[in-house]
């Protein structure tokens, strides 16, 4: 997570985490629509436009704290439609990104616990929903996707993903 992501967040959050409840069932998240010109590129790749989608890869999320399947390969510049499935009982999230920013967000989870995030790179899943992610994988290199909901991170709820 860069250094505005993180004072965005942290300032956020210093409004009163209360007003913004991650995974609140009163407050389901707006939904969100592709604007290419706020497509922002990433270590590893950017929002993927919708039209676009070359593959959809199902993956489910569990409250054994693990994603089905765990491990994907993508081609560079492929764009990719993730529908994720929570065969849960709890809110499980999705979130892609490098290992460092994944480990950067879960410690701030862990203080900003109700923090609402929605960006378009993560899928918040309520038990038996179902949320997508649309992501153009523009670089290659091996990524991660993860639950950053306190405690599933540490309890390993972590992917791979491998983009050649």
């Amino acid at each position: 997570m860069n250094a505005v992501h993180l004072g965005l967040a942290l300032a956020l959050a210093s409004l009163g985490a209360s007003a913004f409840a991650h995974g609140d069932e009163s407050h389901p998240a707006k939904a969100h629509h592709y604007d290419a010109a706020k497509a922002e590129e990433r270590a590893f790749g950017r929002e993927g436009n919708p039209k676009k989608v070359t593959r959809t890869i199902k993956v489910d999320m569990s409250d054994a704290f693990r994603f089905t399947p765990a491990d994907v390969v993508i081609k560079r510049g492929e764009t990719v439609k993730f529908v994720v499935s929570n065969s849960g009982k709890q809110l499980h999230e999705m979130v892609l990104g490098t290992p460092q920013e994944l480990r950067e967000h879960a410690e701030l989870m862990k203080k900003f616990p109700d923090m609402e995030h929605a960006d378009a790179n993560m899928a918040h899943v309520k038990p038996g929903a179902k949320g997508e992610i649309v992501w153009q994988f523009t670089k290659t290199g091996e990524y991660q996707f993860a639950c950053l909901i306190p405690g599933h991170f540490e309890a390993g709820m972590i992917g791979k993903v491998v983009v050649k």
